[in-house]
């Protein structure tokens, strides 16, 4: 992308583009090919994906009531071997937050709230850095796409277009502990894990995503409202998760735990997951006092880069913060203590603990459209728009467009 064009398309700004990627007419008159990949991304997740006419003789399912199952499906990256399974959740409604008898909580944990839940696919384990670092090679691709000037991002595609984390200001620090394949991928921002799953979403046409607070504690739960999915005491937590005094060499690879009644594997310990919720010191105070219909606007979206909300807890935390209804705020300040550039990197942390922190992915039964969408995979919070277009017009960073044709060019 020259200079020139660059500086034409800074105004738009990320919230722009994701104006046009609701389905709008683009300057000039030219069609909005979103449009047509909203279409097809919606038209294909009505079709076969994780939905069967039979149910399984074995697995999870959930029974939709008008002949369709639920089933868990596998999915491989294009253009890769690597592969990961989504899980069928059930609908329901649950009580979020921790009641005031728990022991231990945390003030934040609360006041509780009924919530209801659509139902969902959700990934059987948390993302691995065999699936994060295919999307980290965007980077060099993106760089080489251009340096030769095809694929070239403009008005016409750009809300088909994703930035990719530039490479590690110290990789040291992020693999200290390992980067094998089966191991959590960690240390990203929320930002980058949000641009991950609309990568992996126009590349497949399935809709993938973080998910709300609402729907990632209602996972974890696995219809329990215990204070871990076992149970209410700790004392089987070495069944079930990866934590402080088990983990020694750093975060294990996944799914080697037992999984939570939905069948879904570290959903406490070894690593955080990130979720699209702004945190609040004062709870779900704001639940009470606009209640929502469903778990999927049970979201508070962000107004500033930090604080942000993961869950779960990780590898470093202690079994109180791997409690079902325990929240991490995030702190860029001392997150990116370390980090030497001006703006500090939208994509990468560079002090613990965020290397206890990565993400899972949600998918919807009912596919978003791209309205309901952008908040899911572009920032919200203005002055990560403003650090990404920085980094990007000064060079170090890039648009890419994605599509179903990125892989094979990416081989190329």
């Amino acid at each position: 992308m020259t200079l020139d064009l660059k500086r034409s398309l800074r105004p738009l700004g990320i919230a722009a583009v994701c104006s046009m990627a609701a389905g709008s007419i683009l300057p000039s008159g030219t069609p909005n090919s979103v449009h047509a990949q909203e279409t097809a991304v919606e038209s294909s997740q009505a079709s076969t994906v994780g939905i069967s006419s039979e149910k399984p003789a074995e697995g999870p399912s959930v029974d939709l009531g008008d002949g369709r199952f639920m089933v868990s499906y596998t999915e491989k990256i294009p253009g890769t071997d690597i592969t990961f399974e989504m899980i069928p959740v059930p609908g329901g409604k649950f009580t979020m937050g921790s009641p005031e008898d728990e022991d231990p909580r945390a003030e934040d944990e609360g006041p509780t709230v009924e919530i209801n839940v659509s139902p969902m696919w959700v990934a059987k384990t948390e993302t691995t850095w065999a699936m994060y670092k295919e999307y980290m090679r965007m980077y060099a691709v993106f760089k080489s796409f251009e340096a030769e000037g095809v694929r070239t991002v403009d008005e016409s595609n750009q809300a088909d277009s994703i930035t990719a984390p530039t490479e590690l200001y110290d990789p040291s620090f992020t693999y200290e502990y390992g980067e094998e394949p089966e191991q959590p991928a960690v240390t990203m921002t929320q930002y980058a894990a949000q641009q991950f799953t609309k990568w992996l979403s126009l590349i497949t046409d399935n809709q993938y995503r973080l998910p709300t607070e609402a729907e990632w504690e209602y996972a974890a739960r696995g219809g329990t409202q215990t204070a871990y999915s076992w149970g209410d005491s700790a004392d089987d937590i070495e069944e079930y998760a990866w934590y402080f005094d088990n983990s020694y060499d750093g975060p294990a690879h996944v799914g080697t735990k037992k999984p939570n009644p939905f069948g879904l594997h570290d959903m406490h310990g070894n690593a955080a997951e990130w979720t699209v919720n702004e945190y609040s010191e004062e709870g779900y105070q704001w639940l009470k006092e606009s209640p929502v219909d469903n778990a999927i606007d049970a979201v508070r979206w962000p107004e500033n880069p930090w604080p942000c909300v993961a869950r779960g807890g990780s590898w470093e935390s202690d079994p109180p913060e791997l409690r079902s209804a325990a929240r991490l705020a995030s702190d860029d300040d001392e997150w990116k203590n370390e980090d030497p550039n001006f703006p500090k990197s939208p994509w990468w942390f560079t002090d613990d603990p965020s290397r206890g922190v990565g993400f899972r992915l949600f998918r919807s039964l009912e596919p978003l459209d791209r309205e309901a969408l952008k908040n899911f995979w572009e920032p919200t919070a203005l002055e990560t728009v403003d650090d990404v277009e920085s980094r990007i017009s000064g060079g170090r960073g890039g648009w890419g467009l994605v599509d179903k044709d990125l892989p094979e060019a990416a081989k190329e």
